[in-house]
């Protein structure tokens, strides 16, 4: 059941590590003069986000008995239903806003002020990227009733929400570590990263949530 519960979180896990925005944002607090604190914040934050709302929506899953027979099974199969429909309609929303031609790429306007970011404020920016964010919020919703779906055991219901959250945590971490590890150099090798997620945001975005919302229609009209 471990496996089984791990397996059915890996692709909502994948789509939030490579999120673009989150990476941008963390790469840019990188280069401000608070990087060494503002960095592990922002991580701090993101990690705390994607738990609480993942050990929420577990309890809340388990209480209604999403992972027994019959009705609930049902249930579950009508909300992978509406969370497919939301998610490849984001992704259409998503695509229609990208760049065309040599359009430079909108970014939030919360990052013109990133200089400017306490530890406090970057550990609320990782919080709300990562929990109040309705992509990210609606990949740890889909991941956390997908594993209680599977019917593993209370144990590994939280094992496999925690793999989630280590492999949903590398896009923005990885940069972190290597910040840490290279000083610097890794702000310019980062450099290039960050412009191209930039100028390719939506898009990325747009194929990812396509994806995870037409694996998430399939699932759900096959157990409805």
């Amino acid at each position: 059941m471990l496996q089984q519960a791990i397996g059915s979180v890996l692709s909502f896990a994948v789509v939030v590590a490579i999120s673009p925005i989150p990476i941008i944002g963390v790469v840019l607090m990188l280069g401000t003069p608070r990087a060494r604190s503002n960095g592990p914040a922002f991580l701090a934050g993101w990690l705390l986000g994607l738990s609480v709302v993942g050990v929420v929506v577990l309890l809340v899953a388990k209480g209604a008995g999403a992972d027994d027979d019959g009705g609930a099974s049902s249930g579950v199969s009508w909300l992978k239903i509406v969370l497919g429909l939301v998610l490849i309609a984001l992704a259409v929303r998503q695509w229609r806003r990208r760049p065309r031609g040599d359009e430079a790429g909108t970014l939030p306007k919360w990052m013109e002020a990133i200089d400017q970011f306490t530890a406090g404020r970057a550990a609320a920016m990782g919080v709300a990227l990562s929990a109040v964010n309705p992509k990210n919020l609606l990949m740890t919703i889909g991941a956390s009733v997908a594993i209680v779906q599977t019917g593993a055991s209370t144990a590994d219901k939280f094992v496999a929400l925690a793999v989630f959250v280590v492999i949903g945590t590398m896009g923005v971490g990885v940069p972190l570590v290597l910040y840490f590890v290279m000083g610097e150099r890794a702000v310019q090798v980062l450099d290039g990263l960050k412009t191209w997620l930039a100028a390719h945001n939506n898009a990325v975005m747009a194929v990812l949530l396509l994806v995870i919302g037409a694996k998430l229609l399939g699932d759900g009209i096959s157990i409805a």
